[in-house]
Parts: structure tokens; C-alpha cells; sequence
């Protein structure tokens, strides 16, 4: 890293044009950088880029890349214009590093950022759902019913899926960002559901994945997810989701799909 690197000092990105050319694409920087409306904001310095949006999947965050010098530098510049309860993250050895040199902010945790570039891989025979219970216990489309986009009048059958499947959901109906719910039923009854949530013009995100317990094992929230990932990419041209590190069976699933895989760190100031 050369001093020259840090002379400039941070400038502030008008558009998602910019934001795109300084992170080379990024897809965690983009999908951060939402419309850059909203509150949302991004700044270039050197080698890196941050992207920083309030409430985007329920956390006020800041995405972190390039190189640690000058990302540094930017992050203490974006946490003194937004505030110290902004949480950084990014690729988990550049989030070390980071941390390493802005004085206050410490490590929060680990999960995996999983992207998909290009159509989904077509169905397996057998598919363990991705909401880390279901096991290879029947062939996808078991079910007989095909996916779709619900309607408003479903919103009460999803909450009581997630309350019972998957109650730490960021994604629940009527978040805001939450823009639509895809699922497929099973006997009448509603199995398993998949959110489209808090996407951005380049980066569809998949969230609130869950399925009913007493249908796991038919790989049904895979079909979902693959459902759901092809509309997200045919729309914004990717698709991501984040994902447990803790929870290998969605993981593979979602590999299956054809996600790859990032692992990745957030940090935060104590006390915020």
C-alpha cells in the first residue's frame, strides 16, 4: 500500500454508476448501496469503497471492500456522518483487518453471503430443504402444486408459518422492504414460502425462507428458493441471500442452486 493511496481523502459517490466502477461490481457493496435514496449513501477512497443504507434487512449497515488502509479510513469517515450504530460488514479477512485499525468497533459475529450470477441449476431428484431440517426424504415437486407469488390475503397463513418455522425471520409480511412472498401448498395447506426482500436495481435478495413442519423432508423450500432465485435474476440480473454459517444443509442447498459462497464478518461500536 502506498501513502499516495490516502492523500485524497473520501469522496462521496452521486450515483450507482460510480458506485459500481469503484467496487468493480461488488455484489454485497451493490446491494447496500440500494438506489442510493433513503438515506442511503457511498464513498470512494483509494483501493476501497463503502456503501452504507439504513434499516436494509432490519440493520442499519456498511458494507466494507477493497483494501484495509483505506477502508479504514472511509469507515471511520461514514460512521462519523451516519452515526456509530451503522454496523459494518464485508469479507471476513478485511473486516478483521478493519477492525484491527478503527479504534471502538469490534467483531459481532459471522454468516455467509451467497450470490447467484446466472440461472439456477435445474432441479435434483432429491433436495433437502434449505431451511436446515428438511432431509432428502422425497423428490422436489412432491407436492403435486407448482410455485407462485402469493397475494395479500396470504400474508396471515406466512406469519404463522415463519412464527412456527423460522421465528428470528428478518423477513416477515409488511416489513418494510419486504416486497413480495412466493410459496406452494401441499394438501391446501401452505408448506413452504420465500421472500423477495430489500433487493436492489443490480441484486435481488431471497430472505424468510421456511417451511411448515410437518411437510419437511419433501424438498419444498428448495423449490421455492429456486423459484423464487430465477425471478430474482431474470429481474435484477443476481440474486443473493445471507445465510447461517451454522447451518450446512441450507448451505448446500443453496449451492445446489448454484449460490457461491463468501464468508463473511460484521462488527459494531459497543453500546450502540
Amino acid at each position: 500500500m502506498t501513502g499516495g493511496l490516502l492523500t485524497s481523502g473520501p469522496r462521496e459517490l452521486r450515483d450507482l454508476e460510480e458506485v459500481r466502477v469503484a467496487c468493480g461490481d461488488d455484489d454485497l457493496v451493490m446491494w447496500t448501496a440500494q438506489d442510493l435514496r433513503g438515506g442511503a449513501r457511498a464513498w470512494a477512497m483509494g483501493d476501497a469503497v463503502v456503501a452504507a443504507c439504513p434499516e436494509v434487512s432490519r440493520r442499519d449497515r456498511v458494507a466494507v471492500w477493497g483494501g484495509a488502509a483505506c477502508a479504514a479510513v472511509l469507515l471511520r469517515h461514514a460512521l462519523a456522518e451516519l452515526g456509530p450504530h451503522y454496523r459494518p460488514f464485508g469479507e471476513a479477512e478485511l473486516v478483521r483487518d478493519v477492525v484491527a485499525e478503527v479504534e471502538g468497533l469490534e467483531v459481532a459475529g459471522g454468516f455467509s453471503w451467497m450470490t447467484l450470477d446466472g440461472p439456477p441449476a435445474r432441479a435434483l431428484a432429491l433436495d433437502a430443504a434449505p431451511d436446515g431440517q428438511d432431509g432428502p426424504g422425497g423428490p422436489a415437486g412432491a407436492s403435486g402444486e407448482a410455485v407462485r407469488w402469493l397475494g395479500p390475503e396470504a400474508h396471515g397463513e406466512v406469519a404463522a408459518l415463519l412464527a412456527a418455522g423460522a421465528p428470528e425471520s428478518y423477513a416477515v409480511p409488511g416489513a418494510p422492504g419486504v416486497r413480495r412472498w412466493a410459496g406452494v401448498r401441499a394438501g391446501g395447506t401452505l408448506a413452504a414460502v420465500a421472500a423477495d426482500a430489500w433487493s436492489a436495481p443490480t441484486v435481488g435478495l431471497l430472505a424468510g425462507v421456511a417451511t411448515a413442519a410437518a411437510l419437511r423432508g419433501r424438498g419444498l423450500a428448495g423449490r421455492v428458493c429456486r423459484w423464487v432465485a430465477a425471478r430474482l435474476v431474470a429481474e435484477h440480473g443476481r440474486a443473493a441471500l445471507m445465510v447461517d454459517d451454522d447451518n450446512p444443509a441450507a448451505v448446500a442447498v443453496y449451492e445446489r442452486i448454484g449460490f457461491r459462497r463468501r464468508r463473511v464478518l460484521a462488527a459494531y461500536v459497543p453500546g450502540t
